[in-house]
């Protein structure tokens, strides 16, 4: 007999999932200011370096859906602690790295991890929780780690650099992913797709997820070779053509990696997209500012760290009040205020002087961007999995977490190599200041914020124009859809 009620044990099963998929998310920025250490420690050449965070994203990415579909096939709870075991290891052996050559392969392992990892925790959620009030709440607190966990990982990794060491980065995952397998069995309850037939559609997963690392590492590599290289254009060719070739391979499948009837659902595919441009801004904005703050404004790490603590408490707090809003007045006000937030936020920051002040130029637009992020985490991954049936669960999350990965790691290598661009230009144009100026890479940061500026007002007009309004309350019968369901998952277990 259990310690713990139905209730006691959803909640509590809930704070293992947010707590794994904060680790997650956190770890895509927490290494932002320890790559200087990183690059003097381990000798990694200037062009290599990007190689630390890249390596990461298109693992990651580019598995997601691949990590979804196994989900729901083998089951949730035992990918989500195979994905724990394997991002805990790979964490303690990015910490014991040696050279660039073994941290780039173990940040790759850490990325694979953490594909497996991050569907199967929504999608454990998605059948812990029955659609409703309940089910919005959870994703409140859900949408509040994922919002936060970029920018907490700007100010962990501000105080562990400077306190400890780089290393530090990557052991404080070792514990918490410890602490967490330990707990699962305790908490988390198996389950998996209710499916007539347990076949694997091998032919779609090696091309999608082949197709996603290409994409990502084409934009990567268009940072340093330009996006009208020979090489980059034919990487991008490559990557167009295994996604074509998925999308034929899943209309002919009896049993399709990513069923495609699911883009029937409009508000999916509406929150899908606004997902990406949610990811793109967010990995974008917290990469320019964190370079604004140590190379125009010269912070320390520790205070570049110290500065993004309004963003991520903001974050936090929107993220819980959103679930309350999503529930009174609807998914689609709810997010379009996200965004547009968003927008008057990133939109104040393209004015950001080269003398900048902290609390007079920043501090009000991170706790507005903060909000504005909060208000859009939460109705877009509620909108994202609304009306999915169960058997879905675990692509439909794979799906939402691929989109925020895969626009994130487009993004940031579009706008770094839009801001260094126009870096050069301006250098260029002005002959008494250098690239590496602060008023030259001030106004490559600017440059890169208005597109940012253009992308959220882009989301926003899909949001209008895809994304239901009504909003998801609960029903008698989701609250005992949600025992039973339960229940069911006890006496299976």
């Amino acid at each position: 007999m259990s310690i713990l009620t139905k209730t006691e044990r959803r909640w509590s099963a809930l704070a293992l999932i947010v707590t794994a998929q904060f680790m997650v998310i956190l770890d895509v920025a927490i290494v932002n200011v320890a790559l200087p250490s990183i690059q003097t420690d381990l000798n990694f050449t200037q062009a290599n370096l990007q190689w630390v965070i890249s390596a990461y994203a298109i693992l990651f990415g580019g598995a997601l859906l691949l990590g979804g579909r196994l989900a729901d096939l083998l089951g949730r709870r035992r990918l989500f602690v195979a994905g724990l075991a394997l991002f805990t290891l790979s964490s303690l052996l990015c910490g014991l790295a040696w050279s660039e050559a073994s941290l780039i392969a173990f940040r790759a392992l850490q990325g694979l991890g953490g594909a497996m990892l991050a569907p199967a925790a929504l999608s454990l959620l998605m059948t812990t929780f029955a659609e409703g009030r309940e089910r919005n709440l959870a994703l409140g607190i859900y949408g509040a780690a994922s919002g936060s966990g970029a920018a907490a990982g700007v100010l962990l990794g501000g105080v562990l650099t400077s306190y400890l060491s780089w290393a530090w980065v990557f052991f404080i995952n070792v514990p918490v992913g410890v602490a967490a397998i330990a707990l699962t069995p305790l908490l988390l309850r198996e389950s998996r797709a209710e499916l007539a037939h347990r076949h694997f559609d091998f032919p779609g997963a090696a091309s999608i997820t082949a197709g996603l690392m290409l994409l990502v590492y084409a934009t990567t590599r268009a940072t340093s070779d330009g996006w009208g290289s020979a090489a980059t254009l034919g990487l991008l060719a490559g990557a167009a053509a295994l996604v074509f070739g998925f999308v034929a391979i899943e209309l002919r499948s009896p049993s399709p990696l990513l069923p495609l009837r699911i883009f029937r659902v409009r508000s999916l595919t509406g929150a899908n997209a606004a997902m990406a441009i949610v990811g793109a801004v967010a990995f974008s904005e917290f990469f320019l500012l964190t370079l604004y703050l140590q190379d125009v404004l010269h912070y320390s790490a520790m205070q570049s760290g110290a500065a993004f603590a309004a963003f991520a408490v903001t974050v936090v707090v929107a993220s819980n009040v959103a679930q309350v809003v999503v529930g009174r007045f609807g998914v689609k006000p709810t997010l379009t205020a996200g965004l547009l937030a968003s927008t008057v936020s990133v939109a104040a920051l393209t004015r950001l002087p080269v003398d900048g002040h902290y609390f007079w130029d920043l501090f009000p637009w991170f706790v507005l961007g903060g909000a504005g992020m909060g208000f859009s985490f939460v109705p877009v991954t509620i909108a994202s999995l609304t009306g999915i049936e169960r058997s879905d669960a675990g692509v439909a999350s794979g799906l939402i977490n691929t989109s925020r990965q895969i626009g994130g790691a487009i993004g940031l290598a579009a706008v770094s190599a839009i801001a260094a661009t126009s870096t050069s230009n301006y250098a260029h144009a002005h002959p008494a200041v250098t690239a590496s100026s602060g008023v030259s890479l001030d106004h490559g940061f600017q440059t890169a914020l208005y597109v940012l500026t253009g992308l959220l007002v882009i989301g926003a007009l899909i949001t209008l124009a895809l994304v239901k309004s009504a909003p998801a309350l609960a029903s008698s019968a989701d609250a005992k859809f949600a025992d039973g369901e339960v229940v069911a998952l006890e006496e299976a277990a």
